[in-house]
């Protein structure tokens, strides 16, 4: 063994020790963390692998970004060989992966491509950071250097191996041309050198310990940069809750007599997938980009929520492993004093952070679980919560309305509940807003009306029905929502309910996919759905003869988009209409923005920022539209109050999808 393999050998030793020791210090921490399952359906995580991690699918949704960090990771994978081959060549100096034949032939073509690629990758990525300056990339002194460091070693990784190629194609006459297939290294090394001139290979040397130093460099910083993501991303894409999974609230076991904490106060409370979230977070500033609360100026932040985990972990672990229960750092806990009251509560859970993280953060399990840690440890919370949490107990309706007048909407109408006569195809869940507010009666009507036209089958709970529990179990009264749904599922059974159809996107939510852990399993249809159906069945028919243009747009309800990608129904039926021309505002679909209703905000006070139906509405107003179309009772409430606060009442017209439908229906 060489001087040179010896020198090496001891260097790689230490580096890759000291790599695997920070990898375990880590692994330490997240121990520290609550157990939980996320090893179930492995084919379905291997495709979210394939598609999230490798496929970079939510990267691209930000096409300039995206492309940028597609090809700096692909240019990575791509030269694990060349990476391998190097290291090798550090024990054995003429080792090479030549005995694949045409694989390496293939491999050392595509290799030699993507060097260029990443080298224009990283070139961009620090021209958008630092010469462009886009908002949502700059935290600070400290972040942009950690990044600079970051894409310059990359870009002197890849520099380093190129200069490789090039001079060893030169001092080997392109001996190994028979088996490799550079083309670029071939003709810049043509262009700079003459074939027969021999470059020392003092020179290949130097390139040789530059590649394989900035290699081994790389992999030990990245334990204590916010980059460690390379590492942490994959296994937490594939350790990420599954399809609308992702949106649900863990359960409390509530009758666990041992438990002394329910809810997060700090973060051992969280489980270990929680804190692994920590130590996967880009910093890209896609989910702040999107939350509608930092949108409209509240100091919420779903990146620094994160961030603050994975701080409060780096600092806290070490001391609950040591077992250090005397330092001062132990006395503070993650909320309150990293992450403020007034954060938590500015959140609407409207899932867009979770929908626009690349590497599949789960922002809203940790803010609904700090919020228990409020209202169920420390009964600390927003002092309108009082009444609201008062009413659902009391009344089974956030508001203060008396729940036996919960069927008075349906006087005159000739509907049947369910205690008269339980024979039906379909139970309309009505919803608290449906059932009380004056305004979304009326949608309720309609939807009741349509439903009798297209001669369905259908009944009502009436006095039976009670709130979903959707808004106390967001608020973080996780209690009282459990109690709701356990009472609701048991009266659904009792009744052998089968189908349920509602206007209202968190009842449609909650009661499919949050009601089977509680034993309710019922196929669950939003409004805009069914009617949508039943116009293409022809039974109810509607008027599709061109008439004056109305401009129309509509709003897109998070719980019925992002949370249960339902887009099109509603979309299809205005498309049915000869009079109505469909305008799509800037952020629609699966980048639509937020009432601000969501997650019980449609009860709190917002005296923080520019309130976010007022943000939402002026980009209705902005369309040109006479209507805004929306599907959900909270839309259509924050938007009319948007509307009117901009002084457009008399110009626009707030309507549900079922109403449009009633004003076009043909009656036989």
């Amino acid at each position: 063994m060489g001087i040179k393999s010896i020198i090496f050998s001891i260097f790689f030793l230490f580096a890759i020790g000291f790599f695997f020791y920070n990898i375990k210090r880590i692994i330490s921490y997240l121990r520290i963390g609550q157990s939980e399952n996320r090893l179930d359906n492995i084919p379905e995580r291997i495709k979210n692998v394939l598609k999230i991690a490798f496929g970079q699918s939510k990267l691209l949704r930000e096409p300039v970004a995206g492309i940028i960090h597609f090809l700096i990771f692909w240019g990575f994978i791509l030269f694990l060989l060349v990476v391998v081959e190097s290291i090798i060549q550090g024990f054995y100096y003429d080792f090479n992966f030549s005995f694949l034949g045409k694989i390496y032939l293939l491999i050392t073509f595509v290799q030699d491509i993507f060097v260029l690629f990443v080298m224009i990758a990283v070139l961009a990525a620090l021209y958008r950071r630092f010469v462009i300056k886009v908002p949502r990339l700059n935290m600070g002194k400290k972040e942009n250097l950690d990044a600079a460091v970051i894409l310059l070693m990359i870009f002197g990784i890849v520099f380093s191996m190129f200069g490789q190629n090039v001079i060893d194609l030169v001092n080997n006459d392109f001996r190994y041309a028979v088996f490799e297939f550079k083309p670029v290294s071939m003709f810049i090394s043509k262009v700079l050198f003459n074939d027969s001139n021999y470059i020392h290979v003092a020179y290949y040397e130097f390139f040789w310990w530059m590649h394989v130093g900035l290699i081994l460099l790389f992999l030990n910083f990245l334990p204590y940069s916010k980059h460690f993501h390379v590492v942490t991303s994959i296994p937490n894409v594939f350790f990420s809750k599954l399809g609308n999974e992702k949106f649900i609230p863990k359960a409390i076991d509530l009758e666990d007599e041992n438990a002394e904490q329910f809810g997060a106060a700090d973060i051992e409370h969280f489980t270990w997938k929680q804190l692994l979230d920590g130590f996967s977070c880009t910093e890209c500033g896609r989910c702040t980009a999107a939350c509608p609360a930092a949108n409209t100026g509240k100091k919420l932040s779903p990146r620094e929520i994160i961030i603050n985990i994975r701080h409060r972990t780096e600092e806290k672990a070490p001391l609950i492993l040591k077992g250090d229960n005397e330092n001062q750092l132990l006395e503070k806990t993650l909320v309150h004093n990293y992450i403020s009251d007034e954060e938590l509560w500015a959140c609407t859970t409207c899932g867009a952070c979770v929908y626009e993280c690349p590497v599949s953060i789960e922002h809203l399990d940790a803010i609904i679980d700090m919020r228990r840690n409020l209202v169920l440890m420390e009964s600390n919370f927003p002092p309108e919560l009082n009444t609201v949490f008062k009413n659902i107990e009391t009344n089974f309706t956030p508001w203060a309305f008396n729940w036996q007048d919960r069927a008075n909407w349906a006087e005159g109408m000739d509907i049947k509940t369910m205690a008269e006569d339980p024979e039906c195809e379909y139970l309309f869940w009505v919803g608290c807003a449906g059932s009380f507010d004056a305004r979304y009666q009326k949608v309720t009507k309609a939807i009741a009306k349509l439903l009798q036209i297209a001669n369905i089958n259908f009944r009502i709970l009436g006095v039976e029905e009670k709130c979903n529990g959707d808004t106390a179990r967001r608020l973080g009264n996780e209690y009282l929502a459990q109690m709701l749904i356990q009472e609701n599922v048991e009266t659904l059974n009792n009744y052998g309910v089968k189908k349920i159809v509602t206007a209202c996107p968190h009842c449609f939510n909650t009661i499919k996919n949050e009601y089977p852990k509680f034993g309710g399993k019922y196929e669950v249809e939003h409004h805009s759905e069914l009617l949508m159906k039943l116009i293409a069945e022809g039974k109810i028919k509607v008027n599709n003869e061109s008439k004056k243009k109305i401009k129309v747009t509509y709003h897109d309800s998070c719980y019925l988009g992002r949370y249960n990608n339902i887009y099109n129904p509603p979309r299809e039926i205005l498309n049915k209409f000869g009079s109505v021309e469909l305008i799509e505002m800037e952020r629609s679909k699966d980048k639509g923005f937020c009432c601000g209703a969501g997650g019980g905000r449609m009860f709190l006070e917002e005296n923080e920022g520019e309130r976010i139906n007022i943000n939402r509405s002026r980009e209705a107003v902005e369309t040109g539209a006479q209507k805004v179309v929306s599907a959900c009772p909270f839309c259509m409430t924050m938007l009319n109050d948007g509307i009117k606060s901009l002084d457009k009442s008399n110009e626009i017209e707030i309507k549900d999808i079922a109403e449009i439908i009633l004003e076009n229906v043909i009656v036989n």
